[in-house]
C-alpha cells in the first residue's frame, strides 16, 4: 500500500489511519500563500501545530538530505513542476527516521497556470502494521453485509463486479457467479427487466438507481435499493462504476445502510453525476452569481463557466470543488429512484 491507494479508501479507514499517525495531508494556495496541514500531517512529521506553522519549506527541511531531490523545490512547484509520487526518508525533530510514501497533485487553471498544490503522505515504515490495519478495514466492510445486508461494490471496464465474499454467504450463489452476473440475486420475476434497464443505462454511461426483491440463502425475500454510478478519471476516461446496495422497508425508508455512504470512490462517482444544469440550478437557489461560486470554491470564473456548459472533463477535480462550495452553502444533490438528480436547499 502507498499514498496513491488512499484515493480509493473509505472515509472510515482514512480517519483511522490519520488518527493513528500513519497519514496526513497538506494544501498550498499560490496566489495567497496560504498553507494548511491536517492534524495527522503534523503528527506524521513529529511536529506541534501550536509551535509550528504549515510550510512546504519545513517539510523539505525534515526530508533526509539524500532524498530531497525526490520532492520538487518550492520554486519548481509554483512554476508547475511537481513530482507526482515519491518514496523518501524523513527525520523527525527527535531524530526518529520514518519512510514516507508521498503523493503530490497540482491544480492549474484552464489556461495551464499553476494555482495550488495538494499532497498526502503515508508512513510506510511499518508496512506489516499497515497491512494489518488494511486487513481489519476489509473485515469491517465484509462484516457490514452480514449484519446489515448493505455494501458498496464496483465494476471495472471488463464488466466484472467486485462484491465482498459475505454477499455470497448471505444470498447463496458463489462469489464468482455474483461478480459475473449480480442480477442472479434478484427474484426471477423481476430479474430480466431489472437487468435490461441496468445494462441499457450502463451502455449510455448514465446513473442507475432502482429497487428489486432479492432472495437470501435462508429463503427470505428482502427489498433492496441498488445504485450504480459511472466513474471517470480527471481526463474524462471511463473507469467503470461504483455502487451501493442496501435493504429498504416497503415504505421506501432504508433499513440500515450505515457505513456504505462513507466510501470515497462511491461519493466521488455520485458527485460526477452533477452536470452544468444542476450547478446553475444550485446557484439559483442560493442566489449566487458565477463569480460568487468561483470565489467560494477557489476556482477561476472561466472554470465555473466551463463547468456550467459541460466543457470540463466529467472527472475534473474542479467539479468536486464547486460541489463542495455549494454544499457548504446549503445545497443538497438528491438521487431519485428513476436516476434523476434533484437539487434542493436545506
Amino acid at each position: 500500500m502507498d499514498a496513491a491507494d488512499l484515493r480509493s479508501s473509505s472515509d472510515v479507514f482514512l480517519r483511522i489511519i490519520e488518527e493513528s499517525g500513519f497519514a496526513g495531508g497538506w494544501h498550498w494556495v499560490f496566489a495567497t500563500g496560504e498553507q494548511r496541514w491536517s492534524p495527522g500531517f503534523f503528527r506524521l512529521l513529529g511536529l506541534d501545530p501550536v509551535r509550528n506553522a504549515a510550510s512546504y519549506d519545513l517539510l523539505l527541511d525534515l526530508v533526509h538530505p539524500e532524498d530531497r531531490s525526490r520532492l520538487a523545490t518550492p520554486g519548481d512547484v509554483v512554476q508547475g513542476h511537481v513530482i507526482p509520487t515519491a518514496l523518501l526518508r524523513l527525520i523527525r525533530p527527535n531524530g526518529e527516521l520514518r519512510i514516507l510514501s508521498v503523493l503530490s497533485e497540482l491544480r492549474v487553471s484552464p489556461e495551464g497556470r499553476p494555482l495550488a498544490l495538494s499532497g498526502v503522505a503515508l508512513d510506510v515504515t511499518d508496512r506489516e502494521r499497515l497491512r494489518q490495519m488494511q486487513a481489519a478495514e476489509q473485515r469491517r466492510r465484509q462484516a457490514l453485509y452480514l449484519s446489515s445486508y448493505a455494501t458498496t461494490y464496483s465494476m471495472g471496464v471488463d464488466l466484472l463486479h467486485q462484491f465482498p465474499v459475505e454477499v455470497a454467504r448471505v444470498h447463496g450463489p458463489s462469489l464468482q457467479e455474483i461478480n459475473l452476473d449480480p442480477f442472479v440475486m434478484i427474484v426471477p420475476g423481476e430479474r430480466e427487466a431489472f437487468r435490461d434497464r441496468a445494462w441499457d443505462l450502463h451502455d449510455r454511461r448514465l446513473h442507475f438507481q432502482g429497487t428489486a426483491h432479492e432472495r437470501l440463502a435462508n429463503g427470505e425475500v428482502w427489498h433492496f435499493r441498488i445504485v450504480g454510478v459511472p466513474l471517470w478519471d480527471e481526463a474524462g476516461r471511463y473507469l467503470g462504476r461504483a455502487g451501493v446496495k442496501y435493504p429498504i422497508h416497503e415504505s421506501g425508508a432504508p433499513v440500515h445502510a450505515t457505513g456504505t455512504r462513507g466510501d470515497s470512490r462511491l461519493r466521488h462517482a455520485l458527485e460526477q453525476a452533477v452536470r452544468g444544469h444542476h450547478l446553475r440550478a444550485a446557484r439559483g437557489l442560493l442566489d449566487w452569481s458565477m463569480m460568487r461560486l468561483a470565489e467560494a470554491s477557489g476556482l477561476s470564473l472561466s472554470t465555473v463557466r466551463r463547468l456550467e456548459v459541460n466543457a470540463e472533463a466529467q472527472g475534473a477535480r474542479s467539479l468536486h470543488k464547486a460541489i463542495a462550495a455549494l454544499r457548504a452553502g446549503g445545497i443538497r444533490f438528491i438521487t431519485l429512484d428513476d436516476g434523476t438528480l434533484a437539487v434542493s436547499k436545506s
